[in-house]
């Protein structure tokens, strides 16, 4: 299994929010525990909520608390006007949640002093897909189809949720082309159009269908409901 493939596949398994032994999950992985002590620890310092240690076991929280960081000028400069450009956005949460975004960073600037390493992310290009989230946000709140491509291919999906993960944006979706569930990473989609077609919720195709069937993610029953095409 690729790593990307395995880390996502982690936080599939740790998202129910329930203590996990890294025992059980190397054992369900196929994986050693110095591999699951060595993801977990590429997953914590890449911005993935992760609680817990070696002996005790694992969880995703809810909350992401970011680390002290040092900034150069030109980097402080570019996270700025970054957060300016969001404010404008044509989607209000996310303009709402740059002009909080830029209030937290105004209170804590002084304080950031302590040095850091950054991680190396495994998921380098997560940025790519951000230019698709007012759209697939403004979809699920319309209850819109969305035309897409992944992997070269092109599927009809409903979108149902989007999920952030430290620094990596997914969306859940019933795909009405393989007629599964997918949880798709938005980086990896090339193109994307919002279609004029409206779905309503049917049985089985509802995201409290897909959390149900999450109850085991990393057991092959699950695997026949979720669609698995994810690249590196």
């Amino acid at each position: 299994m690729r790593r990307a493939d395995r880390l996502m596949n982690l936080i599939r398994h740790l998202r129910d929010g329930d203590l996990h032994r890294a025992a059980d999950i190397a054992r369900a992985m196929g994986v050693s525990l110095r591999t699951v002590y060595r993801d977990m620890e590429t997953l914590a310092k890449s911005g993935v909520p992760i609680e817990g240690e070696r002996g005790t076991g694992y969880r995703v929280t809810a909350a992401i608390t970011l680390p002290p960081l040092n900034l150069s000028m030109a980097e402080l400069e570019a996270l700025h006007v970054g957060l300016a450009a969001m404010r404008q956005a044509a989607d209000p949460d996310l303009a709402a949640a740059a002009s909080s975004l830029a209030t937290k960073l105004d209170g804590v600037l002084p304080e950031m002093n302590a040095p850091t390493t950054l991680a190396v992310y495994p998921f380098a290009d997560a940025a790519r897909g951000f230019q698709h989230l007012p759209k697939i946000r403004s979809a699920i709140r319309a209850r819109q189809k969305l035309s897409l491509e992944t992997a070269g291919r092109d599927r009809t999906v409903r979108p149902l949720q989007l999920d952030y993960w430290g620094r990596l944006w997914t969306c859940i979706v019933w795909c009405d082309t393989t007629r599964k569930f997918d949880e798709l990473r938005i980086d990896q989609i090339t193109a994307l159009r919002v279609l004029p077609s409206l779905f309503v919720e049917e049985e089985g195709k509802r995201l409290s269908d897909y959390r149900a069937a999450q109850a085991s993610p990393l057991t092959g029953e699950d695997k026949t409901l979720i669609a698995t095409d994810h690249q590196p």
